[in-house]
């Protein structure tokens, strides 16, 4: 049927006006904000207290490690109610990083690695439960754009946060960083409260945890529309990773110094933001698989411009590598959103976002060990010119008409649920 929301150049007053969907991005932004400010200032305490570069980069690996277990942890998301999961982890959030405040020496670093680790895992849980909730709180016309926007949110908190929370540590030190945090999680868990939807209460399953963990595996893999699209973004990831080790070497080139790094992301950033706006309505133009390979290919372009030793092409380049990155990932979740059955949709939006998002780390460590033996800009020649050539099979691909569509779903939802 056609509607108003389907041909809107431009819904994202349509999505703000939504309730659901504005509680839900109200949330994004504050959580958000406090996680963006966390993550930076964990690595900087870490290095004052140790002096260790090592161990400030262990604050990274222990928030993204949970992410390889993610199809696991996300069954918890369809094993209860998704409402009151995402109030409880955010409140449990909120007093876990109390137990912060006791950090104050190298021997109590062991409390910040594991509440980092908590905090990666409650993550995954988090996200899985938001985005099985989205579903059916948020109009599916709408979900593109409310995915778009939910980007744009956490990209502009990534510029603006770590700021804010690096300046608060160095006037008041970690303790005040983590109490903000932690209040950032009781504001979001009580905009989370106030949203308005009838979950029924999942039936039990007799299925182990392992064979509920493996349906949503299969629902990825057996679906036609979501198979390649988890697949492009997995391998996206992974040229990002190898691509962002390449970043310093990039400064250097220009004959900057490392600060200048700051500056190519946050203009990263502000291509990830403004893609963000528009992506509802690019979605319904060109399509999933369309949006997903010309932001690939956009990527891979910039990349290969890169290589270029001249400041306007590397600001340029970063402002697009920025706006395409997010395509595939935001292309993949509203399919994953709209093509998965409700039951199966917690694990499966786990197990692809661990399919996706797992492989930047592999990345960041192969591109540390290449840029120390391949020159910086043969790298980047070559990364964007295999970028080109894995794009091609989704620029090809003819969207799946409704009804087969349908009937990949119904196919799915037997699959994981045997008569």
């Amino acid at each position: 049927m056609t509607t108003s929301a389907s041909h809107s150049p431009w819904a994202v007053a349509r999505v703000l006006r939504e309730r659901n969907a504005g509680l839900y991005l109200g949330g994004v932004v504050v959580s958000g904000f406090g996680s963006s400010a966390m993550w930076l200032v964990a690595g900087i305490w870490v290095k004052d207290l140790t002096g260790s570069d090592g161990l400030a980069a262990l604050c990274v690996f222990a928030l993204w490690a949970p992410t390889l277990i993610g199809p696991l942890l996300g069954t918890l998301a369809d094993r209860t109610r998704r409402k009151p999961l995402l109030v409880w982890t955010n409140l449990g959030l909120a007093a876990l990083l109390l137990s912060l405040l006791a950090v104050d020496s190298p021997g109590t670093l062991w409390i910040l690695f594991s509440v980092l680790l908590v905090y990666g895992a409650t993550g995954v849980v988090h996200d899985a439960a938001e985005s099985a909730l989205v579903a059916t709180a948020v109009d599916g016309r709408l979900l593109g754009d409310f995915n778009g926007l939910r980007m744009s949110a956490n990209e502009g908190m990534k510029l603006v946060a770590p700021l804010a929370g690096a300046g608060l540590y160095a006037a008041y030190g970690g303790a005040p960083v983590a109490l903000l945090d932690a209040l950032t999680f009781v504001l979001a868990a009580g905009l989370y409260t106030l949203l308005r939807v009838r979950e029924p209460k999942p039936l039990p399953d007799p299925a182990g945890w392992r064979t509920q963990t493996a349906d949503g595996a299969r629902c990825l893999w057996r679906h036609e529309t979501l198979r390649p699209l988890v697949v492009a973004g997995g391998t996206t990831m992974l040229f990002a990773g190898l691509n962002g080790a390449t970043i310093y070497a990039v400064a250097e080139g220009l004959g900057r110094s490392p600060a200048y790094v700051g500056l190519l992301y946050a203009v990263q950033g502000a291509g990830s933001v403004a893609v963000g706006l528009a992506s509802g309505p690019l979605l319904r133009r060109v399509g999933t698989h369309r949006f997903a390979g010309c932001g690939i290919a956009l990527t891979a372009l910039a990349v290969t411009a890169r290589a270029l030793p001249y400041d306007p092409v590397a600001l340029v380049s970063s402002a697009a590598v920025g706006a395409g990155l997010p395509c595939v990932l935001i292309a993949a979740l509203t399919a994953v959103q709209r093509e998965t059955p409700a039951g199966l949709l917690g694990r499966t939006t786990a197990t692809a976002n661990t399919l996706m998002f797992a492989p930047s780390a592999v990345g960041l460590a192969l591109g540390a060990g290449l840029v120390e033996l391949v020159d910086y800009q043969v790298l980047l020649v070559a990364l964007g010119l295999i970028r080109l050539v894995t794009v091609l099979p989704l620029l090809r691909r003819r969207q799946p008409s409704r009804a087969s569509a349908s009937a990949t779903s119904d196919r799915s939802s037997s699959d994981a649920n045997p008569a």
